[in-house]
């Protein structure tokens, strides 16, 4: 009999939470595959079955918190494998089981097929499909917007009601907090606490950026299988700008200033789950379609829930963008232990003055909230305004500085 114990995940986690189980109680495994789905407070990882055998799942419900370390389920590797095709024919139980199989999944198919793409209870699911009740008219209160047989209840019990009609409802439920979301809360309030944060605004014009993306999207996206966005350009800016000003990209540890002489860039991504910080190490080093893949690669892990440890570890400097969900402005919350992140909003058509005449340009605010312990005014507003000038003259990213001044030796 082997034992599958919950894995050490990380030095200083203790404890994780069974976000699902993937095998039945009894189910025949092969080696390798996936039994149970676990969150900790930085990230979301599978186990998988060491041998091949009968599984014995422990008594831990879906959302139980458990130790590291607990038995999580145990194999019978001496079991004998169920009986599959010999000589190219089933066995006649096998066959005959394998078409009652088959009908029980086409009848299954068809009371789910129109709840395929929707999150459902297995209760609620055979609800809609026995009822033939049009999910659009369910309002889902489930964890991540899945429906439960009561949000079925009240779509039967009050048709032709939008979703959301109940103006003036009193209902209230208590829902246990994730590791990742007590994780988030606690680094949040801990860095209001032990920051001297504050935060600097400036503005940008987009417009160049914007010409380049325009006129390049296409032909960079078939050379390099990705999509050009703005994430890149704000990368190669933030690189040049922190290698200017070591300590943006440096933090307190004890009585030391630790400075890097490398830029791991943090992305913040949200995830039905929370908010995920994954890392994009040595920014400073790769081009702008190898940022854009790597954007799309942590992003994707980020959807779904595949972010490992060190996907989410280390880090000198965050940037978040607030402008995808329409954020105008913001004053965004440091990332400890760093020192400073870059908050980027929504890109607005604002009047501006341009040589002394009002033109409409699209402007995005920027926000740079910094740790004034280690960060004074004037390395904070210079890195803003560095940042500005390499996003409005984009020719600049290419080696960081002004090609006529450096032709020129100024």
């Amino acid at each position: 009999m082997i034992e599958i114990k919950v894995p050490t995940v990380g030095e200083s986690i203790n404890e994780v939470t069974l976000l699902k189980w993937t095998k039945k109680d009894g189910d025949y495994v092969e080696r390798d595959e996936v039994i149970a789905e676990l969150e900790s407070e930085k990230a979301t990882f599978e186990v998988n079955a060491e041998k091949a055998g009968v599984i014995k799942l422990a008594s831990i419900n879906e959302g139980d918190t458990i130790k590291i370390g607990d038995l999580l389920a145990s194999i019978d590797e001496s079991a004998a494998k169920p009986a599959t095709a010999t000589n190219g024919s089933p066995a006649a139980e096998v066959k005959e089981s394998s078409k009652k199989a088959k009908k029980e999944e086409k009848k299954e198919e068809k009371k789910i097929e129109f709840v395929a793409d929707i999150k459902t209870t297995p209760v609620a699911a055979a609800m809609i499909a026995d009822r033939k009740v049009d999910t659009k008219k369910i309002t889902a209160t489930g964890p991540e917007g899945k429906i439960l047989k009561e949000d079925v209840l009240a779509a039967l019990n009050n048709p032709g009601r939008k979703p959301g009609a109940e103006l003036f409802a009193r209902n209230e439920k208590a829902e246990k907090m994730s590791n990742l979301r007590r994780t988030i809360s606690r680094r949040l309030v801990e860095a209001k606490n032990t920051t001297a944060m504050l935060t600097t605004f400036n503005e940008v014009n987009m417009q160049p950026v914007m010409d380049i993306r325009n006129k390049y999207k296409d032909k960079f996206k078939e050379i390099h299988g990705v999509g050009l966005g703005f994430m890149s350009f704000f990368a190669k800016a933030c690189c040049y700008a922190l290698q200017e000003w070591p300590s943006v990209n440096a933090y307190i540890d004890g009585d030391n200033i630790v400075y890097h002489d490398y830029c791991d860039i943090s992305i913040a991504v949200s995830t039905p789950r929370g908010l995920t910080v994954p890392v994009i190490r040595s920014a400073e080093s790769l081009s702008m379609a190898e940022i854009e893949m790597k954007v799309v690669e942590l992003a994707g892990k980020a959807r779904d829930s595949k972010l490992t440890t060190e996907d989410l570890t280390g880090g000198t400097f965050t940037i978040t963008n607030g402008g995808v969900f329409g954020s105008l402005l913001s004053t965004p919350i440091i990332n400890i232990p760093q020192s400073a992140i870059l908050g980027m909003h929504k890109i607005e058509e604002r009047p501006i003055a341009v040589n002394g005449q009002v033109v409409i340009k699209p402007m995005m605010y920027l926000a740079l909230s910094y740790d004034h312990r280690i960060i004074d005014g004037r390395e904070s507003v210079s890195f803003l305004v560095r940042v500005k000038e390499l996003l409005e003259n984009p020719d600049q990213l290419l080696f960081g500085k002004d090609p006529v001044k450096t032709l020129l030796e100024l």
